[in-house]
């Protein structure tokens, strides 16, 4: 799948521009490509993935029933029955159920949030040059 959205960008960009952006994505293959690392860095990490895919899914409906829940001028019967649905969802469907972890060690606290890297790691990739944009504070 990922290889046909990389062939069908490169038609693209064959087709319609022929300037720099060619000549530097020509040189991709087009055949195989492979994820590099398909795992997560341990079950804590899978789990958070869970909890935020579930949050995404209900997000709406969650919304919905809050709104309702919220609402004063409803009568208190139609707010009861919207904490029941409430109550009803799945628990990891609740977005205060996320943690923010670093994408490389999984560790929960001290996680910049821009990068999805934790200070451990986000100044280890900083210092070897291999983040783009990124350098020691220097005056």
């Amino acid at each position: 799948m990922a290889a046909l959205g990389l062939s069908r960008a490169l038609n693209y960009l064959q087709g319609s521009v022929s300037s720099a952006a060619w000549r530097i994505f020509s040189g991709i293959p087009r055949g195989n490509v492979e994820l590099v690392r398909n795992y997560y860095a341990d079950w804590r990490m899978l789990r958070d993935v869970k909890r935020r895919k579930m949050a995404f899914d209900y997000a709406d409906e969650r919304r919905r029933i809050n709104a309702i829940r919220k609402n004063t001028i409803l009568p208190k019967e139609l707010q009861e029955v919207a904490d029941k649905e409430i109550a009803a969802l799945p628990r990891d469907s609740c977005p205060v159920r996320i943690r923010n972890r670093c994408i490389f060690t999984s560790r929960p606290r001290a996680v910049k949030r821009r990068w999805r890297l934790s200070r451990i790691v986000f100044r280890h990739l900083a210092d070897h040059n291999q983040m783009s944009g990124i350098q020691r504070a220097m005056w």
